[in-house]
């Protein structure tokens, strides 16, 4: 058996007692380094969250005009102005004829209403929904959702909102 540090004969018999050796600071280390990457991820958590904020603050009214532009040539017969405020997906899905037959079909949106306007973020993408109030030729109304995405800098319909 080594011998660390200094020995003493214990009480003659010939048992040496050996002082243990000093260890570094592994536990204060580890419970600093430990806190140091608690404090980073509590920086960053707080720094993700003011820039989700500061991007959703002046979301609402751009999601709403651009809903509201969508829905005003929709209701004038300028659907192909309205096609063009689709976003690349919904474009994909729908020829600028199919879509115009499928908004001229009767009965035909005549007016509307924003009611409300949601914009959140899901799976780190921002994404709205206008609820609207859509009146029909003959007088019906109906509340329906227009789906809403971020493509390119602008909110663009992005689904099916009849």
């Amino acid at each position: 058996m080594a011998a660390d540090g200094p020995t003493v004969d214990v009480m003659g018999g010939g048992q040496q007692w050996t002082r243990p050796a000093r260890r570094g600071r592994p536990a204060r280390t580890g419970l600093l380094a430990a806190g140091a990457g608690l404090g980073l991820c509590l920086v960053g958590v707080a720094g993700l969250g003011a820039w989700n904020v500061q991007m959703l603050a002046g979301a609402d009214d751009q999601v709403r005009d651009s809903a509201d532009g969508f829905l005003r040539e929709v209701a004038a017969g300028d659907v192909e102005r309205a096609y063009e405020r689709l976003c690349a997906q919904s474009r994909s899905r729908w020829s600028a004829a199919g879509f115009a037959a499928w908004v001229r079909t009767p009965p035909v949106v005549t007016g509307y209403e924003v009611v409300d306007v949601s914009v959140r973020t899901k799976g780190g993408r921002p994404t709205g929904t206008v609820r609207a109030r859509l009146t029909r030729d003959g007088g019906a109304g109906e509340e329906r959702t227009v789906p809403m995405a971020q493509e390119d800098g602008d909110w663009r319909v992005c689904g099916d909102p009849f």
